[in-house]
């Protein structure tokens, strides 16, 4: 029998921010000691709150562990000024392993870095008046909305909007600041009577993720998320949004109790209220959700298992008035454009295809070299979208051709010209860096998307859309579990295959085979890509056509 959470014990975590609210632990003493290269279990729990995880070169663990640092940015809206990315592209080089890593929520991480470059690149960061601070742990983390730059007048509210989120949901600890600026400890004893006016003594049960979306494009994923705003404009302005709760991927394989859910619309609510329903969504999470089991702790299992009506009454508790119906809307598509773009404004805007997310050089395309030319050159500002690939925005026409000759010189297309199934990919970094991996993912996708193209080719679709998504484990961080064609690692070589999620990102996919091998995988693949071809319907994509014959397959089986 399940014991209420009642009955049960804190995880370990909880007691650690209990003991500990201004999240310092032994951190600052670390740092600065230069006869250790790692910080302690305890302590790397810590330092997710400071957008830091602890990891080891998994490539290199037959010789021992060779410890080093992911530091993520916290970035609203994935939008940075030109002197912004100067600061990210130099710590790069000069700390990290030379390469810029997007992120799946519109931000940037540092791979590589090691003890000794931690303690600089964080202080940096900050001494260019940027943070990391929330950008992991047990609290909201990057607040994302569409970066395309503005077609209508309003979009840009939109941002302000998710920038005002990102400032009023952060924690106010103290440590942070002391630790990465000051570069001192603060004193436990003095402080252990914070208590964060918004996360109290023990902050979030589990990690918080908010979205703006703007229809019909739902290039965010919005329903991923625990908390989404869906942008309502009337007349060509802004007046308010479809409040969303309650959706998140994150799962583990052999345990029913943890799933991908899809999140609610709530209701309507104006502009002006979008901070009080913030923290009324975030605050029923700190008070619900599951403190025993970080597994199960998600805001969504909180809405799966009270109901929306009780979360509904439950918010408007908290936020002192009754939620408007929600207004229509509807999502058409997702992903990014790429090429040349005219702005609202008579400017420009340049979509480059990143593959796998990674800015960095190669001996063909001299990626990282070229943008930070490009932005030394010419001030562009850069944008980041939820699909990891990079937009430069706000050219004035007369610098198009001084912007694509730096470009071609390093080997990079201002013409996009991967195949569309390349085109709408994207993977998480899982091997050697992320220990939670159990198979490789953006190190593994590019060959894979290789074999696809061949496969489509053989179908006689060559120029079909697929949006393939990979993780190398079922937290789903590449957001799989929405793609019309997911892998999620399941061992070394082995992934379960998931079908029929569909182009607006409005729905859940679907397990169909299990640890499927590498070198079964073309097999695999070559069949469902012709019967797709054989069975579709006019226009079909791959996804529908799954949702509507693989599925059903999948019910018979269940029902045998």
């Amino acid at each position: 029998m399940i014991k209420p959470a009642s009955e049960k014990k804190l995880s370990h975590n909880e007691i650690l921010k209990e003991n500990d609210p201004l999240l310092a632990g032994n951190l600052a003493a670390t740092l600065s000691d230069p006869e250790v290269d790692r910080f302690s279990n305890d302590d790397g729990q810590f330092l997710k709150f400071h957008g830091i995880y602890q990891q080891d070169d998994r490539d290199k663990r037959k010789t021992g562990k060779h410890y080093m640092f992911m530091i993520r940015g916290r970035i609203a809206s994935g939008i940075m000024a030109p002197d912004q990315y100067r600061v990210y592209d130099d710590l790069a080089t000069n700390y990290a392993n030379n390469t810029l890593r997007l992120t799946s929520r519109q931000s940037i991480q540092f791979h590589g870095v090691v003890k000794t470059g931690l303690g600089p690149l964080m202080k940096t960061i900050n001494e260019a008046l940027m943070t990391t601070l929330a950008a992991c742990g047990d609290v909201n983390r990057n607040v994302m909305a569409s970066p395309t730059p503005a077609t209508d007048t309003w979009i840009n509210e939109v941002h302000a909007d998710s920038e005002l989120l990102s400032n009023g949901l952060q924690p106010t600890t103290q440590a942070y600041h002391s630790i990465w600026v000051e570069g001192v400890q603060l004193d436990l004893e003095e402080h252990k009577d914070h208590e964060d006016p918004l996360y109290g003594k023990t902050y979030l049960p589990r990690k918080f993720k908010t979205a703006f979306a703007i229809p019909p494009l739902n290039d965010v994923d919005l329903f991923t998320n625990c908390l989404g705003f869906i942008a309502i404009a009337e007349n060509d302005k802004l007046v308010g949004y479809n409040l969303t709760a309650g959706g998140g991927l994150g799962m583990s394989h052999n345990n029913p109790n943890t799933f991908p859910r899809k999140a609610d619309v709530i209701g309507y609510i104006t502009r002006d209220q979008i901070e009080n329903v913030a923290k009324g969504v975030l605050t029923i999470h700190r008070d619900f959700g599951d403190r025993t089991d970080r597994k199960h702790a998600r805001l969504k299992y909180v809405l799966e298992e009270k109901g929306v009506e009780w979360f509904r009454n439950e918010l408007e508790k908290r936020i002192g008035f009754k939620l408007e119906d929600a207004k229509p809307f509807e999502f058409t598509r997702q992903g990014d454009r790429f090429g040349w773009h005219k702005q609202a404004d008579g400017n420009h805007f340049l979509g480059l295809f990143v593959e796998a997310g990674r800015i960095k050089d190669t001996d063909s395309i001299q990626l990282k070299t070229a943008i930070r030319k490009v932005v030394d050159s010419y001030k562009t500002e850069i944008r980041l979208t939820p699909t990891q690939n990079i937009l430069i925005v706000n050219v004035a026409p007369e610098s198009l051709e001084g912007i694509n000759k730096i470009l071609a010189d390093h080997g990079v297309q201002t013409t996009h010209e991967k195949s569309p199934v390349r085109s709408a990919t994207m993977a998480c970094p899982a091997l050697p860096t992320c220990g939670l991996a159990l198979a490789e993912s953006e190190r593994y996708l590019p060959g894979l998307i290789d074999r696809v193209e061949g496969l489509l080719g053989n179908a006689g679709i060559p120029e079909e859309e697929i949006i393939i998504r990979m993780t190398g484990c079922p937290n789903g961080c590449a957001r799989p579990y929405m793609a019309e064609l997911g892998f999620v690692g399941r061992a070394p070589k082995k992934y379960n295959v998931y079908v029929g999620g569909n182009e607006s990102g409005t729905r859940l996919n679907r397990l169909y085979k299990v640890s499927v091998k590498d070198d079964e995988m073309d097999e695999l693949l070559g069949s469902l890509l012709h019967r797709f071809k054989g069975e579709r319907q006019t226009d079909e994509r791959f996804g529908d056509w799954s949702a509507r014959a693989l599925w059903k397959e999948l019910d018979e089986q269940e029902e045998a």
